[in-house]
């Protein structure tokens, strides 16, 4: 059963068949966001900082950290923002950059063991990206692609997913640390993606026995309140095998989706984070009874 685990200098994160949804926040990146990039440019981070806590506090049990902005000097900015990230929260990081100058230098100040977003089967990118995850043993995401680009055929990509995963294996990194994205596509443009996907991630699990996590808000991009597609849809991808996202948990009706289906997936014994999250707080003064209510908390009466 594989089991992909990733750590902070003091937090453990497991990504697993048997482990409950993992969260990885994706709000750290600047791409899309011009007011971030400007200020992680000038060196000013106080809305990473401010991202970083609403996301574990809404819920993310791991957080995505990209610095790609053009002309800047990328590695120096995403080290600094995985030291500053790493000072303010416990949780594990997924070290993201397509440049790998900025992947070792995240990796260099990272502590812990990091998950690394991501290879391609590009031949060039594996033999670029593959020596550094296992010289920083880390585990990486591997994105089931090549260098003719995306497939729409589902074989292809699975047979591109298990070519990552042996050559992998053949620098020393263990199946388990290999989390395979399998490209979710815009069911707007594709009607059958999420379909495809489901049936992806299902072969993924039974026959190559590996981990998945996608960009969860591609599904639904140019659809008109692509949120509730994607509250849907990741519900619908944990049941089919997907066992983490990078993802927005700020996004209203997330987390609960999520965890309404770690629940129905057998994974949160006892609904015990699911009462956790959802409980009704005790009625004032129960505690000063001990917590008992009724004639539980009176004295019986001779």
């Amino acid at each position: 059963m594989a089991r992909t685990v990733l750590s902070s200098a003091t937090k453990e994160v497991i990504i697993g068949f048997d482990q409950p949804f993992v969260m990885i926040g994706e709000r750290i990146n600047p791409t899309g966001r011009k007011l971030l990039a400007a200020e992680m440019k000038e060196g000013n981070y106080d809305r990473v900082v401010a991202d970083a806590l609403a996301q574990v506090e809404a819920g993310a049990q791991m957080l995505d950290v990209n610095a790609g902005i053009p002309l800047a000097d990328e590695p120096r900015i995403l080290a600094e923002v995985v030291q500053l990230v790493q000072s303010v929260t416990d949780v594990p990081l997924c070290i993201d950059s397509s440049i790998i100058e900025a992947l070792e230098a995240g990796l260099s100040v990272y502590k812990g063991r990091a998950l690394v977003n991501s290879t391609t089967a590009e031949e060039e990118v594996m033999e670029r990206v593959l020596p550094l995850v296992k010289k920083y043993d880390a585990a990486v995401v591997a994105i089931s692609n090549d260098d003719t680009g995306i497939s729409q055929d589902i074989d292809e990509r699975f047979r591109i997913a298990k070519l990552i995963v042996e050559r992998a294996q053949d620098h020393g990194i263990k199946k388990e640390d290999v989390v395979v994205d399998p490209l979710v596509m815009p069911i707007g443009a594709i009607n059958q993606a999420g379909k495809d996907v489901f049936r992806f991630v299902r072969r993924l699990r039974e026959e190559l026995g590996v981990n998945t996590t996608c960009g969860a808000s591609n599904i639904g991009f140019g659809l008109p309140n692509r949120h509730a597609i994607n509250n849907s849809f990741l519900p619908m991808a944990a049941c089919a095998g997907m066992t983490s996202a990078i993802l927005n948990p700020l996004h209203e009706g997330l987390v609960p989706a999520i965890k309404a289906a770690d629940t129905l997936n057998g994974v949160d014994p006892n609904c015990a984070n699911w009462i956790k999250m959802f409980r009704e707080p005790a009625p004032e003064g129960a505690g000063a009874r001990g917590g008992r209510g009724g004639r539980e908390g009176r004295r019986r009466r001779d």
